[in-house]
């Protein structure tokens, strides 16, 4: 059984991060931001990070007039190191994808558990999370590169589908893998450690826990993603937000 406490923590959290989507939606009617992407980007982010995430688009996410000073250019030479602002923004921005990709794999494999046996359950895995985890990373990827190409296109107009795709690839791919990587290693923890181990009970997918559990992830996602991020944005692949 899962302890009633931890069950009022889980609900408690996921209220709190729908309540900062809510907020930040609502907010972004009044001020919109410069990049329509980036709609997307905040409240996606603010269903994890709730609190912390709202706080953060209150301080440095809250669009502004626009000055000469957010003209960027792109430079393939390595540019003066960037703001922790900038990585952490560059980080959601990629994490948003990841976040809408996993959240639209873990409940197709919910509704239509036969998805988890296609990617491999019962004949490659014995466990269906690293079947779902296949399915996760297929999702997040794409809808991250898409993100990234939405971000790349409006600066570049000129760009055909196929330049802009190609750059937005070398721009996030890194980063979504690093992602993925700090969000599967707690999803991993909590599955074969936290609860069988600590709370002598299985983590349920699709549970209120389960949930709680993918919110942490996200921002272990975040924490690994964040080194990467700097480390392009430094060397020019991918663009300061």
């Amino acid at each position: 059984m899962i302890p009633t406490w931890l069950n009022l923590l889980a609900w408690l959290s996921l209220l709190l991060g729908l309540l900062s989507a809510i907020a930040i939606l609502i907010d972004l009617q009044k001020r919109p931001q410069h990049m329509a992407i980036m709609h997307w980007v905040w409240p996606l982010c603010a269903l994890f990070g709730h609190l912390l995430l709202l706080a953060f688009y209150l301080c440095y996410g809250r669009a502004h007039p626009p000055s000469h000073h957010e003209h960027h250019e792109h430079h393939e030479h390595q540019q003066p190191a960037p703001s922790w602002v900038q990585v952490a923004t560059g980080s959601l921005h990629c994490g948003s994808g990841c976040t809408l990709g996993d959240i639209v794999a873990e409940t197709a494999v919910l509704l239509f558990p036969a998805i988890a046996t296609a990617f491999g359950w019962k004949t490659l895995f014995a466990e269906p999370i690293f079947a779902v985890w296949i399915l996760d990373f297929i999702f997040a990827f794409a809808i991250g590169i898409v993100f990234q190409y939405f971000a790349i296109k409006p600066m570049a107009p000129g760009l055909s589908v196929g330049a802009a795709l190609s750059k937005a690839l070398k721009a996030d791919a890194l980063s979504l893998c690093a992602w993925q990587l700090g969000m599967y290693g707690f999803m991993a923890l909590a599955h074969f450690y936290l609860f069988p181990q600590l709370l002598g009970t299985a983590l349920k997918t699709g549970s209120a826990p389960f949930w709680l559990m993918m919110q942490l992830a996200m921002l272990c996602g975040l924490l690994t993603a964040f080194p990467v991020n700097r480390w392009l944005i430094q060397k020019g692949i991918k663009e300061a937000m």
